[in-house]
């Protein structure tokens, strides 16, 4: 209970939109400290950012809970069918699973979407390995619906998932409300295997054996062989290399199409240059017609004035000579 201001801190932090969480992050630790609180501002500055996949899986929990819920009570079903090696039941369940995983990807794009980012293929990934984690182990499927969540988890389908450093906070992950309080109410009559108990008589607490006698009275279910698990694993990778091998296949054509914009633009930069080069070798040889033209402009103004000027003369001449008497 004490650290619960830190959890509270932590559920507003983390159900930001991607981009608002260090600046929100910063404005809480200076808050903590402006009240004379500096190891409290410190824990606040510890909350890491989230990854965009953990991001995505944390908006889910958030604001789809049910899904992640949902999950969870597959995990278990397909958990439970893996102990008694009911394989028609694991069968059906992974179909289902399927399914699922397909349609609570979708949900996080939307509920990402809705907050501002646009979820990405490899992103989607990302998201639906944490999801298909959070199906084959209990603590993965706490982890995810914990609102916290780091980074993306993965699992292979026979060891328990890696939750270090997956969490912020962890130790908050698992807790639990407090069982209700049954209001006080009349005696309790009960009836066991061997008799009755009187009302108003509590019963009599048996240590253990009734644990003990509900195994017995079950059938005993085998542990699941290295087979069994090894195909459980295959299962899992192979839809794994489904979905790596679809998104290669989205990222060789948006290569292609790369590569293709590349050598349209590359062939018309060519031929731009091209282009450019050859108005060069114009615009240089219309530079020295213009100078060529310019003198020789300027030699035919001078000519033309060297004519007028003899002409004047001439003229002069031609009137002395009329005005002079013979």
């Amino acid at each position: 209970m004490g650290e619960q201001w830190l959890a509270d801190v932590a559920a507003r932090l983390y159900a930001l939109p991607f981009d608002d969480f260090v600046a929100a992050r910063t404005a809480a630790a200076k808050d903590a400290a402006a009240g004379g609180q500096p190891s409290r501002a410190a824990k606040v500055r510890s909350l890491a950012k989230p990854s965009v996949a953990a991001w995505t899986v944390n908006m889910l929990a958030r604001r789809r809970p049910e899904t992640l819920r949902e999950l969870a009570g597959l995990g278990q079903s397909m958990r439970a069918a893996q102990s008694s090696l009911d394989a028609a039941e694991l069968r059906r369940l992974g179909q289902e699973r399927r399914q699922l995983l397909g349609s609570a990807v979708k949900e996080a794009r939307e509920v990402a979407e809705q907050q501002g980012r646009k979820i990405s293929t490899a992103i989607a990934a990302e998201v639906e390995a944490t999801l298909r984690a959070a199906t084959a182990d209990a603590g993965a499927a706490s982890a995810a619906q914990s609102g916290r969540l780091l980074r993306g988890l993965s699992a292979d389908g026979v060891d328990v998932v890696d939750l270090a450093g997956a969490v912020a906070l962890p130790g908050l992950e698992s807790r639990a409300p407090a069982p209700a309080v049954s209001p006080p109410g009349p005696p309790v009559q009960s009836v066991r295997a061997g008799g009755s108990v009187r009302a108003g008589t509590a019963p009599r607490e048996e240590p253990e054996r009734p644990r003990l006698r509900a195994v017995r009275q079950e059938p005993r279910r085998s542990t699941p062989s290295a087979l069994e698990r090894a195909r459980a694993a295959l299962r899992d990778v192979e839809e794994a290399a489904t979905a790596a091998a679809a998104d290669a296949r989205q990222r060789e054509e948006e290569l292609a199409s790369a590569a293709a914009l590349t050598t349209e633009l590359s062939e018309t930069v060519r031929e731009l240059r091209e282009q450019l080069a050859r108005r060069e070798q114009d615009l240089k040889a219309a530079r020295k017609w213009r100078e060529l033209a310019t003198a020789q402009a300027q030699q035919a103004a001078r000519a033309a004035e060297k004519a007028r000027r003899t002409g004047d003369l001439a003229r002069e001449r031609v009137l002395r000579l009329g005005n002079t008497p013979e």
